[in-house]
């Protein structure tokens, strides 16, 4: 009844671990999704000002800027339905007053391509380190021609949201293997003193006091007879105990002996035992037998 009890403890506390693993990945899958959707628009917006005002510094008031695209996550690019000239650090100052007036990340890497074959007309990175940001060519105006610019966010940092389920997980998580380890050593304790002392043999525990073996928290009862003759075993492992002494031992004082009782007890003993493979009762030939433990 212990070890039911105890098995079920058990399955419960697994299930109560997969339920909540479930429940925060479902969370931050929710979250993050939620959260894109938002950093997505804002974007676009952002990116269709940039356009807006990069035209405006060629006056030209007319031409169209086309869908902002999402490559990826991470990725966008905006381009334009007529070509325009402008001069980078024109393009680089619009974008980081656009970009700070969105709240978007401030690490970011910028190419303008060449709508013809796609080479790269004019780059720069924006990291929050100055030494590592790299703004070239500020002065050299880009001539007359198609471009698209795609803009990749570099390091785009978790939500304060995100920050704190995240963390919330980890230290649920580590405390519930705390909660686990403590667990398993309460039920070593509490199942040492409610069944006595107890003998390893292999995979089992065998209760001499208790007329019983255990594997795997399941019960195996043992007879009377079944029980002494194993714990004769028991005390002299993988060596050969003599058929006299084991029938003196544990027929002497309890009425009649029949020869073939003995070998009817360690017939029953091994289909006990049988599960597991390092634990053996053999049988030495006209002497007696031997409990072979690996």
């Amino acid at each position: 009844m212990l070890f039911t009890l105890i098995y079920m403890k058990r399955i419960l506390f697994y299930s109560i671990e997969k339920i909540f693993i479930c429940l925060v990945i479902v969370l931050l899958s929710s979250c993050s999704s939620v959260e894109h959707e938002d950093f997505s628009k804002r974007t676009k917006i952002a990116l269709r000002d940039v356009g807006n005002q990069l035209l405006l510094s060629n006056q030209d008031s007319t031409s169209l800027i086309l869908p902002v695209l999402e490559l990826n996550s991470n990725t966008f690019q905006i381009s334009f339905s007529n070509p325009l000239a402008f001069e980078p650090s024109t393009l680089v100052s619009i974008i980081q007053k656009s970009f700070k007036s969105a709240q978007l990340p401030e690490q970011y890497r910028v190419e303008v391509l060449q709508c013809n074959d796609l080479e790269v007309a004019y780059s720069y990175q924006i990291t929050d380190n100055k030494e590592r940001t790299i703004i070239p060519c500020s002065g050299r105006h880009l001539p007359n021609a198609c471009y698209l610019i795609e803009i990749q966010f570099t390091n785009r940092p978790l939500s304060f949201e995100n920050h704190q389920l995240i963390s919330f997980t980890i230290i649920f998580l580590g405390l519930l293997g705390i909660g686990y380890l403590f667990f398993n050593k309460t039920k070593d304790k509490r199942l040492k003193s409610e069944n006595g002392v107890s003998e390893k043999i292999g995979s089992y525990y065998f209760y001499p006091e208790q007329n019983k073996l255990v594997k795997e928290e399941k019960e195996i009862a043992l007879s009377k007879k079944e029980c002494e003759l194993l714990a004769l075993f028991v005390a002299h492992p993988n060596q050969i105990i003599k058929r006299d002494e084991l029938t003196k031992r544990v027929w002497e004082d309890n009425g009649v002996f029949v020869g073939r009782s003995l070998d009817t007890y360690i017939s029953k003993l091994r289909k006990k035992l049988k599960s597991d493979t390092s634990v053996k009762l053999t049988n030495v030939h006209g002497v007696g037998y031997k409990l072979e433990i690996d």
